[in-house]
């Protein structure tokens, strides 16, 4: 199919590890470099959101083979549950019957991503600084600080797979008519943990993610395989719901009391973790281009770091590499045209998922517990199991469908015009699924 090359990976997180075994079946000699120690040597804990699989990033498994591998170490989730104070337990499903993403450990998954890309031939160079990439001709800087001696590695290609704060994305700003943004939101995020009970079963429904939606605050909660849950609390960093004041064990107690109390039962070492675990920033990165001629390119979260809102980030990043894959069958060697094709196909779906994941921390946080919202979902939903072919809905296109996130934005944005119109209908709570209801949204479909 290609000539093998011999190419550089920096970075070892997810995107970093698929693509090493990506490369490997192309035929190629593959380094994989981090900085950091090999993350099965250490405990992995403190700042973590678990991740969920849905078919973008099968698809990226199952071309490898690897799918079942990954869903023996997954717990299948296929509704929200949401906790209101006062209230019983709503579930929310999210799409047609059978339909689920996959709550995933991450530290678990990356352990076992390295793994596999051993098995098929990677080679990593842990505990190695990347300070530097000549784009020219694809040579990396070595070394122990960014001011000390460094040692020159050339390679025929370059793959920037490190992180929204990419040292590789970090050479190519300081060229000429290379746009770069970051936007931090004023919501942060801390780890916090659910054990199991001690029979080694969960304490709340596995299948579910669990929101606690607060309006401009939320805690969620997502299953493991060893019976725990990992909780993440997201919260401004200032203000009056928010981390800043949060500063001492008995005002977090009386908070957690009053806002979340459900889970003072499930959250036994609350104070703990709250004040043993950082709290972190959330940021969207942007940048173009993404390659530099036929020698460098950036992946994943280098080129495109979104909110966690959507559960994307690992899916886009996989389907990048789909997407690259795809490339290399069509063009074998001509890397140049590779790597333009990748970054002009896939700029605009990066900016579509980042804006829908800004977007789904609105929905998340305030709208599952309005009622208007749920019976706008319940109409939609209703509709769309009697024209599957007229309407799919927004969740479903960007979850369980491999249709282009920018597609999925569009639509998406025109069916939530035409939604607008349909809640305004009188009485539509008791007519939510009427003749006249569905008479409307065909009509207003054209």
């Amino acid at each position: 199919m290609q000539q093998p090359k011999k190419i550089a990976v920096i970075g070892s997180g997810l995107v970093g590890s698929l693509l090493a075994i990506y490369l490997r079946k192309a035929g190629h000699t593959v380094h994989v470099y981090d900085r950091s120690p090999d993350i099965r040597t250490i405990e992995f804990s403190g700042r973590s959101i678990n991740l969920v699989m849905s078919d973008r990033g099968w698809k990226a498994l199952k071309d490898m083979g690897l799918e079942q591998e990954i869903k023996k170490i997954g717990i299948p989730v296929d509704k929200r549950a949401i906790h209101l104070v006062g209230k019983e337990l709503q579930y929310q499903y999210y799409g047609k019957e059978g339909e689920a993403i996959f709550s995933l450990s991450r530290g678990i998954l990356n352990r076992k991503m390295i793994d596999l890309a051993e098995a098929a031939g990677a080679e990593f160079f842990f505990e190695h600084k990347i300070w530097d990439v000549t784009l020219s001709d694809a040579t990396i800087h070595i070394g122990e600080t960014e001011k000390g001696e460094w040692e020159e590695l050339k390679y025929d290609l370059v793959f920037g797979s490190d992180g929204a704060f990419s040292r590789v994305r970090h050479r190519m700003q300081r060229q000429s008519m290379f746009n770069y943004s970051q936007e931090f939101l004023k919501i942060g995020y801390k780890e916090l943990h659910i054990p199991a009970n001690a029979d080694g079963t969960h304490k709340l429904d596995k299948n579910s993610l669990h929101i606690w939606p607060r309006g401009e605050y939320m805690l969620m909660a997502l299953a493991n395989t060893d019976g725990t849950f990992t909780c993440t609390l997201f919260m401004p960093h200032e203000g009056e719901n928010s981390f800043e004041n949060l500063k001492d064990k008995e005002t977090l107690e009386a908070y957690f009391a009053e806002h979340f109390p459900d889970t003072a039962d499930v959250i036994p070492d609350l104070v703990r973790d709250f004040f043993k675990n950082p709290t972190s920033y959330l940021v969207t990165m942007k940048c173009f281009p993404w390659t530099y001629e036929d020698k460098v390119a950036l992946i994943g979260d280098a080129c495109h770091a979104i909110v966690p809102f959507y559960g994307h980030g690992m899916n886009a990043g996989f389907e990048d590499i789909t997407v690259l894959y795809q490339l290399m069958e069509q063009y074998g060697d001509d890397w140049e045209t590779i790597f333009k094709e990748y970054e002009t196909s896939r700029k605009p779906n990066a900016d579509a998922i980042a804006e829908l994941s800004y977007r789904n921390f609105m929905e998340m946080s305030s709208k599952t517990a309005d009622a208007q919202f749920l019976l706008q979902k319940k109409i939609e939903k209703w509709f769309s199991e009697k024209h599957p072919n007229k309407w799919l809905p927004l969740y479903s296109r960007v979850t369980f469908s491999l249709r282009p996130y920018s597609e999925a934005l569009a639509l998406g944005n025109q069916q939530n015009a035409i939604m607008e119109q349909v809640m305004k209908m009188p009485d539509i709570e008791k007519l939510w699924n009427s003749e006249a209801v569905e008479n409307k949204i065909l009509e207003l479909l054209g």
